[in-house]
């Protein structure tokens, strides 16, 4: 099965022409796509009352794929809100229970920073998170080159099948320590993340620029790009059950419509979207 998406719902303006309340727009959402990643849940651990909002808004084969709060993956500036890390990812673990008991929890999302780099220091970080969450599905992200060099790329990959770490496959700029390559392989035979951040070089070194955020993901793929993927999906699901795609590149406004036209060009027809509300008048 290939579910795609876009990371969360709130901005993608072509999907919701007219007048459509914020609350309302999860719904709308699932009647385009059959899957989510929820990156609130970074900046904050979301309340246990949201996430029975969502799972009640959506239709029972949609899956939901929860980004890891930014003081897990060391994002965050300052003290954590928390007493002790345990505590911490305690309090994560039980803000997906409503997900997981809905059975539309396809993963939690991982993703390290930039300054992340490979290291046995990290590497055990890695392994002590993966004992906290548990057997809850778990897909790792590296955002510093180091994981993947020739010396490191088999031992980083083996690590995560022995850990039992969903790869979290990305398409993005090559621009240095700070940028992964694309590593083709599957590191759990039932589920894969393949995330496109577009590929604007530009604006993913201007970390410094105010506006930084507003053009890093600031990128449209082109049709040849789009086939490129296309190809490489179609043969990705020979290793993984399921392949979840999400696209990231919403800068412009452009993850939307470049997910449809995945859609279209993997020729896949989603049977048990929920109704589109705005199709009623």
């Amino acid at each position: 099965m290939i579910y795609i998406g876009v990371t969360g719902w709130g901005d993608h303006d072509s999907l919701y022409p007219g007048q459509i309340s914020p609350r309302d727009k999860l719904k709308e959402y699932a009647g385009h796509f059959p899957t989510v990643e929820v990156d609130t849940a970074f900046y904050a651990i979301q309340p246990k009352r949201n996430a029975v909002k969502w799972v009640n808004d959506t239709q029972d084969s949609f899956q939901f794929i929860v980004k890891a709060y930014q003081g897990m993956t060391g994002h965050q500036r300052g003290e954590i809100p928390f007493a002790t890390k345990e505590e911490m990812f305690h309090a994560f673990k039980e803000s997906l229970e409503p997900y997981i008991e809905a059975n539309k929890l396809a993963m939690v999302l991982f993703q390290f920073p930039p300054w992340f780099d490979c290291k046995q220091e990290n590497v055990d970080y890695l392994r002590w998170c993966k004992a906290q969450i548990g057997d809850i599905p778990s897909a790792l992200e590296f955002r510093h080159q180091s994981w993947f060099t020739p010396r490191y790329r088999q031992h980083t990959l083996q690590f995560m099948k022995e850990e039992k770490w969903i790869h979290s496959i990305c398409d993005e700029p090559q621009s240095g320590d700070g940028s992964i390559p694309a590593i083709l392989e599957t590191t759990d035979s039932e589920n894969l993340l393949i995330r496109f951040h577009g590929r604007n070089v530009h604006g993913w070194q201007k970390r410094q620029d105010s506006d930084w955020r507003e053009v890093r993901y600031l990128y449209r793929y082109n049709q040849q790009e789009l086939q490129e993927w296309a190809d490489i999906i179609q043969r990705l699901t020979k290793e993984s059950k399921n392949l979840y795609v999400l696209f990231n590149n919403n800068s412009g406004g452009d993850a939307a419509d470049n997910a449809k036209e995945m859609i279209n060009l993997l020729g896949i027809k989603y049977d048990d979207l929920a109704p589109r509300q705005l199709d009623l008048f």
